[in-house]
């Protein structure tokens, strides 16, 4: 909600920035209408109100205040002594202030969203990113927790274990097209849940692009894997879908899976290197122990 509130007023800044330059052309035609003539005040004055938006940028806010009441004295001052009293020495004389408080305005907006950004970027480097819409992690989460569960495995090889599993959409090319972006999203966040429902609740989820799921079993004996990954790979296949024109999806899902093995714990150092052997276990449903 304070992000969506920030776009708003940036939104708004651009438009009132927008709104003033269009106000300002149309004071200069309508003074060369009237008198025929473009004079060097005119001309100074059109200079000047970009020298104003340029200062609105480049100072800070508490000095652009500062400009801007001297500005506004010094205008009264001029108005009520000098200045001839017409349409545009009333209207034509405040678009500088305007302009530079448009300007600041938008610039606080800005440094605002970069400081958010970058506490946004710094929170994503200590937590694993999670996409919101299916409650997936990502690759780099997936890499953290193979480190740790590989370390437990291998330094307590008698008593600890785990397996992985990989279930794919297979055709991915035909269901995204018979789905179209928003039906994709929507059948990705259903796969998500069935995967939740079927797995206990130490059991860890992941999903990487392609349409591809990763589960890591923690103290899972793999005499059972087989039995396990049929019975997710069936439940996430008979799970009703509809296409964009509104006929049953026919979801093919691939499942592949690996046995981790003291033997080859250096091996699981590469992320890259096991979802790769997942991968190729995924073709023909494959329960492999060598990467």
């Amino acid at each position: 909600m304070r992000n969506r509130r920030l776009i708003q007023r940036m939104v708004w800044g651009y438009s009132l920035l927008i709104g003033l330059a269009v106000i300002q052309v149309l004071l200069v035609f309508v003074n060369i209408f009237r008198e025929q003539s473009f004079t060097a005040f005119e001309l100074v004055f059109s200079i000047g109100s970009l020298a104003a938006l340029l200062l609105g940028f480049l100072l800070p806010a508490g000095v652009a205040v500062v400009c801007i009441f001297v500005y506004l004295v010094a205008y009264f001052v001029w108005l009520a002594s000098y200045a001839e009293v017409d349409v545009l020495s009333l209207s034509w004389l405040w678009l500088p202030p305007a302009y530079m408080a448009a300007a600041a305005f938008i610039k606080a907006g800005l440094i605002r969203t970069k400081r958010m950004m970058e506490r946004l970027d710094e929170l994503q480097r200590r937590n694993p990113e999670v996409d919101l819409d299916t409650s997936l992690g990502n690759k780099e989460a997936f890499a953290q927790t193979l480190v740790k569960q590989s370390n437990l495995a291998n330094r307590y090889s008698d008593t600890y274990r785990f397996c992985l599993a990989m279930f794919k959409i297979d055709f991915l090319p035909m269901v995204r097209e018979s789905l179209g972006s928003q039906g994709y999203a929507r059948l990705l966040a259903s796969l998500s849940e069935e995967i939740q429902k079927q797995i206990r609740y130490e059991d860890y989820k992941f999903g990487l692009d392609q349409g591809r799921f990763i589960v890591l079993f923690p103290m899972t004996n793999h005499e059972y894997l087989k039995e396990l990954t049929d019975r997710i790979k069936n439940a996430l296949m008979d799970i009703p879908f509809l296409d964009r024109k509104d006929r049953d999806l026919k979801l093919v899902i691939r499942a592949g899976a690996l046995v981790f093995t003291k033997e080859q714990f250096s091996k699981y150092e590469d992320t890259d290197a096991v979802i790769s052997a997942l991968e190729r276990n995924t073709e023909t449903d494959l329960i492999g122990e060598y990467i």
